[in-house]
C-alpha cells in the first residue's frame, strides 16, 4: 500500500449556529477520496454565550459561515461547573441525521456510561479469542487483535441512510453499509479471519460491495466514503466475496454477486483486456504487467471455485485458464517472475533485487518477492520450477540473501526484511508457509518464530510495515494460533508454529475451537504431532470447517523438526 499521506483538503466548509447549545455544519473535502463529504452537529452542555466564524484569513461576522476553511470560536461564560460535555454526531448524508444519530446513540449526558458502554463492546470483541501466552505475546495478540476491527467502517447513518458512489441517498438500506475497504491488502489475511471472528458482519460486507457495484459497474477495488479510489492493484472484492460464499455466507443475491464478480473481471482496465483474450500483459504496454497479472489470477481462480460450485461449466473452464495464466511470467532460466515485452521477449536488462517504486513490472516489491506470488496455486508453482528440490533451494535463497534491495526509486514499503522477504508488505505474507507444499514445515515454523521475534513488538514502532488496516496484524492473529490462510478463498488454513500456549476461538455462541499446544516455548517450535477431537490428525493444515463446528486441536511441540509431521504428500495443504 503506498505510505503517501492521505489526507484531504476542504473544497467547502460550513458552519451555524442552531441554538444556544448546538451549532451544525459540514465539511467537504478532496484527497484520496475525491469528493468526501461529512455533515456534523455538535451539542453542548452549556449555553454558548458568543460565537464567532472566521475563514482562512478574516472575521466573518454573525452566527455561520461558508467557505473554503471555516472555523468558530465559542465562548462559555456562565459555566455551571468547570467542564462542559459535548455530543457530537457525523452523518455522510446530511446535518439533520447527524442531529438524528445523536439522539439513537447519545441520548443522555451521561459521560461514564458512554465510557462504560463502549468498554462492554471493545471487551465483547476481543473476548472473542482468549489466549494464554507470554505478557509480550499477550500485548501483541491484543493489540493486533484490536487493529483488525479498525475497518471496515460503519458507512451509514441510524435510520440507514448513506450516500452512494453517484451521490445519490440510498435510503434506508437493509443492511449495515461499510466502507474503508483496503483490498489489496485484506483480501489475504484479514477477510479470511472475519469468517472467524466477525461472521455477523460478512453478509454485510457483500451486501455492501454488491450496493457499490450497482452504483459504479463494478465492484469495489478500495472502496473510501462513497467513492472510489481505484488505489492498488487487481479487483479483490472477488476472493472476499467468493471466500464469503464457500464458506455458507449467502443471505445476499448470490445471482448478483456472480453477475458482479464476472462483469468486474471482464472489464479493460489495467491491462484486463489482454487477459480476456487469455494473453500475457506486455510489459512495454503497461507499467506494473507482472504484479497486475499475478494478483488477476488469484482473482480468476477464484471466480472458477465460484463457477463450479454453480455448475456454470463454461465459465469455470474459461477462468480456470486465467488462473493459470501466472505462468506466461515465469522464466525457467533465472527462475523468477519477469516482465515480457509485447515481442515475446523478457525486459532486459534485468535485476531481480532491483525496485522502483510504482515504475516497473511489479507493485512495490521486486522479481525476488513477487515470485511466490500464486498462493491459489503453490503445486503449478513448484512446477515450474522443475522439482520440489528446486523450489525449496530458491525459497531458501529468498530467506537467506545477503544483498540489498537496489535502485535509485526503491518502494518505501519493501520493509521488515529477512533477506529478500519483505514482511513489511502484504504480497509477501503467505510466502513463509510455501515450505509447508513442498514437504518442509519445520522451515516455516522457523521462521514464524523470526518474525515474531523481529517484527512485532510492544513498543510504540511496533510493526514493521504499513498496517494496512489490520492485514499486518490479521497475519500475527491468525499466525501466532499456529495458522494462516495461505489461500484466500478455499477455507484451507496451513499449520505453522503457535506462539501461544492456548487460544479459544468463539465462533458463533455455544461453538468454541480450542487449540493447545503441548511443550509450547521459545525452543521447542517445531509441531511433531497432532490430534483433533483426541484422535490423531495427520495433515498439516486445517479446514475453516473444522473451526466453525467446534473442537479441540492438539498441537504437541518439540525443540527438533519432525521426521513424519507434514512429510508424506497425502498430508500436505490442498
Amino acid at each position: 500500500m503506498p505510505t503517501e499521506s492521505a489526507g484531504t483538503e476542504p473544497v467547502k466548509t460550513f458552519i451555524k449556529k442552531i441554538s444556544e447549545t448546538k451549532i451544525e455544519g459540514y465539511r467537504y473535502s478532496a484527497g484520496w477520496a475525491a469528493d468526501q463529504r461529512i455533515y456534523f452537529a455538535m451539542e453542548f452542555s452549556e449555553p454558548i454565550t458568543n460565537m464567532m466564524v472566521y475563514d482562512s484569513t478574516a472575521t466573518v461576522k454573525g452566527t455561520e459561515g461558508e467557505g473554503l476553511k471555516i472555523k468558530a470560536v465559542l465562548d462559555f461564560k456562565n459555566l455551571k461547573s468547570k467542564q462542559i460535555l459535548v455530543k457530537v454526531g457525523i452523518s455522510p448524508v446530511s446535518t439533520e441525521n447527524a442531529s438524528a444519530n445523536i439522539k439513537v446513540e447519545i441520548p443522555n449526558w451521561d459521560f461514564n456510561a458512554v465510557v462504560k458502554l463502549a468498554d462492554s463492546k471493545w471487551n465483547k470483541e476481543l473476548n472473542k479469542v482468549q489466549i494464554k501466552a507470554d505478557e509480550k505475546t499477550m500485548k501483541v495478540f491484543y493489540t493486533s487483535l484490536y487493529h483488525t476491527m479498525f475497518a471496515p467502517s460503519i458507512f451509514n447513518d441510524a435510520n440507514r441512510d448513506y450516500l452512494g458512489t453517484d451521490k445519490k441517498v440510498y435510503e434506508k438500506a437493509n443492511f449495515t453499509n461499510y466502507t474503508t475497504f483496503s483490498l489489496w491488502d485484506t483480501y489475504r489475511g484479514l477477510h479470511p479471519l472475519y469468517t472467524i471472528t466477525q461472521p455477523e458482519k460478512i453478509n454485510d460486507i457483500v451486501k455492501s460491495f454488491l450496493a457499490i457495484y450497482q452504483q459504479q459497474g463494478r465492484l469495489p477495488v478500495w472502496h473510501l466514503m462513497g467513492n472510489e479510489t481505484n488505489t492498488m492493484n487487481g479487483n479483490h472484492s472477488i476472493a472476499v466475496i467468493v471466500d464469503a460464499y464457500l464458506k455458507g455466507y449467502r443471505d445476499y443475491d448470490t445471482n448478483l454477486a456472480y453477475e458482479a464478480i464476472k462483469k468486474t473481471a471482464m472489464q479493460t482496465r489495467d491491462g484486463m483486456d489482454y487477459v480476456q483474450k487469455l494473453e500475457y500483459i506486455p510489459a512495454d504496454k503497461l507499467l506494473e504487467s507482472v504484479g497486475n497479472a499475478l494478483e488477476y489470477a488469484i482473482d480468476d481462480y477464484c471466480i472458477a471455485l465460484m463457477a463450479k460450485a454453480l455448475n456454470k461449466t463454461d465459465d469455470y473452464n474459461y477462468f480456470t485458464k486465467r488462473a493459470n495464466l501466472y505462468k506466461e511470467y515465469f522464466d525457467k532460466e533465472t527462475t523468477f517472475m519477469r516482465g515480457k515485452l509485447a515481442n515475446g521477449n523478457w525486459r532486459t536488462p534485468f535485476n531481480p533485487l532491483s525496485s522502483a517504486h510504482r515504475k516497473d513490472d511489479y507493485v512495490e516489491g521486486n522479481a525476488w518477492q513477487y515470485t511466490w506470488l500464486v498462493p491459489q496455486d503453490p503445486y503449478g508453482l513448484i512446477d515450474l520450477f522443475g522439482s520440489e528440490e528446486k523450489f525449496i533451494a530458491k525459497l531458501d535463497s529468498l530467506f537467506l540473501l545477503t544483498d540489498k534491495v537496489e535502485g535509485e526509486d526503491v518502494s518505501p514499503d519493501i520493509s521488515g526484511l529477512i533477506g529478500q522477504y519483505a514482511h513489511g508488505n502484504e504480497p509477501n505474507h503467505h510466502i513463509p508457509y510455501l515450505y509447508a507444499y513442498a514437504g518442509q514445515p519445520w522451515k516455516t515454523a522457523r521462521l514464524i518464530r523470526e518474525i515474531d521475534e523481529k517484527f512485532y513488538s510492544t513498543k510504540p514502532d511496533g510493526l514493521c510495515g504499513n498496517e494496512d488496516l489490520g492485514q499486518m496484524s490479521a497475519w500475527y492473529v491468525l499466525s501466532s494460533m499456529g495458522f494462516y490462510s495461505v489461500n484466500p478463498a478455499n477455507g484451507i488454513y496451513v499449520l505453522g508454529s503457535p506462539l501461544v500456549n492456548n487460544a479459544v476461538i468463539y465462533h458463533k455462541k455455544g461453538i468454541s475451537f480450542t487449540i493447545n499446544a503441548i511443550n509450547n516455548s521459545a525452543s521447542n517450535i517445531y509441531i511433531q504431532k497432532v490430534e483433533f477431537n483426541g484422535k490423531p490428525y495427520t495433515k498439516s493444515y486445517i479446514t475453516h470447517d473444522m473451526i466453525v463446528k467446534g473442537g479441540e486441536l492438539k498441537l504437541y511441540m518439540g525443540s527438533k523438526p519432525s521426521e513424519t509431521f507434514g512429510v508424506k504428500k497425502q498430508d500436505r495443504p490442498q
